[in-house]
């Protein structure tokens, strides 16, 4: 509830998981993310909804799963950073993950991803996306190429509570590209990735970095340039622009052939 964060632990050695959901104006898809939280088998789970102050139904869907949220909070943001910071701050679990308000998760993803943790810092899976109720693709993330870019997909990303504590939270001056650096961060120091080769979550096409892909890759260049060099980061922003281009075109051929 609005104000109040349980203090939960552990339950049966079963480490308590923070999902957060950052939502503005969510009012059309908020409802499905929150029941896909409220379902799923693992049941040590903490459910953090920070939104930006919408103006929509938003509030009132959330109202009407309060039993299943341990925290919200409604107060205007300084973007996804901000907002994304909020939550992390009051979260309690050991593990803590990011479900977009228009995404979903499987049944079993938490239960799936819980038993690496005592050997990894990073967990991660891929991602369906829909459009118009069907499935247009899936990722296969690869944490091995993430010096080209953002190869993960943040819903299906779960990381250790220590490794904020250890690299700090996401850096606000990063609008689209926020998730990337803080991962690019983890990455580059050599923390300890695990892919589990398999779907996490559903997304929805239509997001923020994929509206903007342009912006976010250029927001992806100037992070690879600290670890990489001006050279090595023009080089993989070039080859990264170019093979998301062709697969936007091979994607709009394929809707004129079926």
């Amino acid at each position: 509830m609005e104000g109040s964060s349980a203090n939960i632990g552990f339950e049966n050695t079963r480490p308590l998981v923070s999902i957060i959901t950052i939502v503005f104006n969510g009012e059309k898809t908020i409802q499905r993310t929150l029941e896909s939280v409220k379902r799923q088998t693992y049941l040590n789970i903490e459910h953090i909804i920070i939104d930006g102050g919408s103006t929509d139904k938003t509030l009132e869907i959330i109202k009407r799963f309060e039993t299943s949220i341990t925290f919200w909070h409604s107060e205007k943001d300084n973007g996804i950073s901000d907002a994304f910071n909020k939550g992390i701050g009051a979260a309690n679990g050991i593990i803590i993950g990011f479900l977009n308000a228009d995404d979903w998760y499987n049944p079993n993803t938490i239960e799936t991803i819980i038993p690496f943790f005592n050997q990894f810092s990073v967990v991660y899976g891929d991602v369906q996306f829909w459009e118009d109720n069907e499935i247009k693709h899936r990722t296969y993330a690869d944490h091995s190429k993430l010096k080209q870019g953002m190869t993960l997909a943040h819903p299906a990303v779960f990381v250790k509570r220590s490794m904020y504590e250890k690299y700090g939270v996401f850096n606000v001056n990063y609008k689209i590209a926020m998730d990337y650096e803080f991962i690019a961060r983890l990455y580059f120091n050599q923390e300890s990735f695990h892919n589990i080769h398999g779907v996490l979550v559903n997304m929805s096409l239509g997001g923020l970095s994929d509206r903007n892909w342009l912006k976010a890759f250029k927001e992806e260049k100037k992070v690879k340039s600290l670890y990489l060099g001006v050279i090595r980061s023009n080089y993989f922003f070039l080859k990264q622009t170019l093979l998301f281009s062709f697969q936007r075109f091979r994607l709009w051929m394929q809707s004129f052939i079926d």
